[in-house]
Formats: C-alpha cells, sequence, structure tokens
C-alpha cells in the first residue's frame, strides 16, 4: 500500500498519492515493448488492407505510373461495376449459406458428442475422446482423393452438401475439444438437482446446459463460420459449375479472367474481404469472451 499524505487547505482535507515516479517510469519501461509490438504487428495487417483499399479506387495505368501514390482521379467504377454484378452477389451468397449451415452441424453434432464424452461416465470414453483429439492432427490435403472418389459415388459433386458435410466431419475434432471442457465445468450438484426435479438427460443438454454454455457455443460458431468462409481447396475440388461458386473460388476465377486488370482485381479482393471483416468486428465481443471465460475455468 503505497504512503498517502494529507494537505490541509481551509478545512478539507486531499489525500496525495505519493508513489515514486521512478516506479511509474519502470512501469512504462516495462509495458513499452509489449505496446511497440502491438502497434508493428496491426501495421503489418492494416497496410496491405489499406493498400488494396486504395489500389481498388485506382486506373490499371495509375498503378503502373503511381503504384504508391493516392488516385488522382479517385476511379469508383471498379466498385461499383462489381456491387451491381450477379456473379459476385451469387458467390456471397453461396458462401454464406455454406458457412451458416456447416457451423449449425458442426456445432450441433460437437455439442451431443461433448455432453455425452463429459457428462456420462461409460467404457471407453477416454478412448473415444482421444479418437477425436487425433483429427486435429489430420490435414485436410491428406483426405483430397479419398473424399473426392466418395463425395462422387454419392452424388454430391457441384452441390453444396459435398462441401457442407466434409467441412462440419473436420471441425468436429477442435469443436467437441472447447465445448467438452466447458460442459464440465458445470456443477454435478446442479445436474443432480435438475434430475431430482424430475428433468431428463436431455431435457437437462437442452434447458440448463446449453443456455450456461451459450460463450462457449458462441466462441465455436464463429470459428466454423470463419473457417467455412475462408476455404478454398474444397469448393474448387466439389464445385465446376459457377452456380455455387464461395467468395475465394470466386476471387480465383476473377483473377484468371481479368488478370491484366489489376485495380479491379483489388476492388474485388476488397469487397470479398468486407463481410467477413463486418461478421468479424459484430462477433469479436463473443469470440473473445468465450475464450477468456474459458481460459479462466479451471
Amino acid at each position: 500500500m503505497s504512503a498517502v499524505v494529507k494537505s490541509t487547505v481551509g478545512d478539507n482535507t486531499v489525500p496525495k498519492n505519493t508513489v515514486p515516479k521512478s516506479v511509474v517510469r519502470r512501469r512504462r519501461l516495462r509495458t513499452l515493448p509489449v505496446y511497440v509490438t502491438l502497434w508493428l504487428v496491426g501495421a503489418v495487417m492494416v497496410t496491405p488492407l489499406l493498400y488494396a483499399l486504395v489500389s481498388g479506387f485506382k486506373s490499371t495505368d495509375q498503378l503502373s505510373s503511381n503504384t504508391f501514390g493516392l488516385p488522382h482521379p479517385w476511379v469508383t467504377s471498379n466498385y461499383t461495376s462489381l456491387l451491381g454484378s450477379g456473379p459476385f452477389w451469387r458467390s456471397v451468397g453461396s458462401s454464406t449459406l455454406i458457412a451458416v449451415a456447416t457451423a449449425l452441424l458442426t456445432v450441433g453434432a460437437s455439442a451431443l458428442a461433448a455432453y455425452a464424452l463429459a457428462r456420462f461416465a461409460f467404457r471407453g470414453r477416454e478412448v473415444l475422446f482421444t479418437v477425436f483429439t487425433m483429427g486435429l492432427m489430420f490435414p485436410f490435403a491428406v483426405a483430397i482423393l479419398p473424399l473426392f472418389i466418395l463425395l462422387r459415388t454419392f452424388g454430391l459433386l457441384d452441390n453444396p452438401w459435398g462441401v457442407i458435410l466434409p467441412q462440419a466431419a473436420f471441425g468436429l475434432p477442435m469443436t467437441i475439444v472447447i465445448l467438452r471442457g466447458f460442459f464440465r465445468e458445470i456443477p454435478g450438484e446442479l445436474e443432480e438437482a435438475a434430475t431430482l426435479d424430475g428433468c431428463s438427460p436431455f431435457g437437462f443438454f437442452w434447458r440448463i446446459l446449453l443456455p450456461l454454455a451459450r460463450p462457449a457455443l458462441g466462441t465455436v460458431s464463429v470459428l466454423a463460420i470463419v473457417g467455412s468462409w475462408n476455404n478454398f481447396l474444397l469448393p474448387l475440388l466439389v464445385f465446376s459449375e459457377p452456380t455455387w461458386w464461395t467468395v475465394p473460388v470466386g476471387i480465383q476465377q476473377f483473377q484468371g479472367q481479368y488478370a491484366s486488370d489489376l485495380a479491379r482485381i483489388f476492388a474485388y479482393l476488397v469487397l470479398a474481404m468486407a463481410p467477413a471483416l463486418a461478421f468479424y468486428a459484430v462477433a469479436e465481443r463473443q469470440l473473445i469472451g468465450g475464450i477468456t471465460l474459458g481460459a479462466t475455468k479451471g
């Protein structure tokens, strides 16, 4: 506890904090590298985004003659033509539909599996959980050939379920690991009280456990949606027709079509990133809150 000196002015007594300036200076020096690192990392991440945004307002000739300067004049047609383009909005809608469906399927199946692995005691439970955790070490690229043959056998090529089901399957290990940790922290006395009140195991799961685990569910939902939105290899493998092209595949196809129009490609990249950035801005608090809550549970 720091010393406090009281100075009397008239009838008022004013406490003054007398922490030595040298202590304050040492604290600031200790935290200075952290802030410098954060600013450097932020600058490295933001600079390419700002460059792409500004370059989208240039023409290709301006990009060649004025690579790093501001546009003169500002060319808005690159953005407006894309915003009025049907293929762009079709790819955004396809990515949104696939991402939401993947998140619902992944979180729903993982919540049930994590509930069984966390709250029920049965032979082989830890072995089964180990099998799920081993899925974290299984790279997706290794399964490309057998997955393609499997999807072709079941007629799921050029079908959104051909992307949704594999994405959900590969998202199960991480989601189960996260949810199981949260479910195990729910006190057993709460489950016993619910059972005495006539609540079935599924009723406890649906009415009590899921509402209590809302931060964890929000976290894994955000991770599933972002992972699906950024997935490029699987949609490229499944979709050969432009009807269901997702945003990453649309970027690749657009870049091949307008390879000489770099300014328009930059505009497409910025517009393609905008939905993901907007979603993250809205879901950031939920994501960080869930991760922080999980870190404080012991």
